[in-house]
Order: structure tokens, then C-alpha cells, then sequence
């Protein structure tokens, strides 16, 4: 485990969005990814039956179609112990392979610093 209180001010505040993004949505997941410009993306998993997307993939995703052109950092809370390699790649084709991707569980406690790579 990682402390939280260590990280970044920035790094915690996209932990703290993307577990915001999870309670008010009632979702598996919530995520949060920061930009170039240090714009912040929140969202929760889409579960529909023509289109499912994780919360990580559907930040990626809102980052893209706002313009944004590379990540700073990424987080999402979830119960599973680690990103998805479909999620990390998501991060890594829009912030390349050193994008940091924090994984916390639903208290916000951070459980892995990985990277998108």
C-alpha cells in the first residue's frame, strides 16, 4: 500500500475525484485523468447493453473529445487489485508509456503506482 497523504496534491486530488465519481454514481469504478494543461477528466464505468467502457477508459475517452493531446497522470478506485492492461493501454495512447496510473481501492487509499506502459 501506498500512502495517500504522500502523494502529490495533484495526484490526490484525481484519486479523490475519480472515488467522488464512484460513490455519486454507484458505479464499480470511478477514474480521473489529468492532461497537459492540468485539465481533470472524472468518470464512472458505462454499462450499457450496446456499450460498456471502464471508468478509466471512459476518462481516457472524454480527455480525447475535449482536445486534450497528452496525460499527466491517471487514477482510478476500484475493488480489483490493478489496472487492466486494456485500461493502461488507453492511458498509454494518449500520454505514452511513463503516464503514471494510480490504483486505488474504494476508501481511496492508493495500492499501486504503475505506469501506463
Amino acid at each position: 500500500m501506498t500512502d495517500s497523504s504522500a502523494l502529490d496534491p495533484e495526484d490526490r486530488k484525481i484519486v479523490t475525484l475519480a472515488r467522488s465519481a464512484r460513490a455519486r454514481n454507484q458505479v464499480p469504478e470511478g477514474a480521473a485523468v489529468r492532461d497537459e494543461t492540468g485539465r481533470t477528466y472524472v468518470a464512472g464505468t458505462v454499462a450499457l447493453d450496446s456499450l460498456k467502457l471502464s471508468a478509466l477508459q471512459t476518462a481516457v475517452a472524454m480527455a480525447v473529445a475535449s482536445g486534450a493531446t497528452s496525460l499527466e497522470a491517471a487514477a482510478v478506485v476500484t475493488e480489483a487489485e490493478s489496472a487492466t492492461p486494456e485500461d493502461r493501454a488507453a492511458v498509454r495512447d494518449l500520454g505514452g508509456p511513463e503516464t503514471p496510473v494510480l490504483v486505488a481501492g474504494p476508501d481511496g487509499t492508493v495500492r499501486q503506482r504503475l505506469t501506463a506502459g
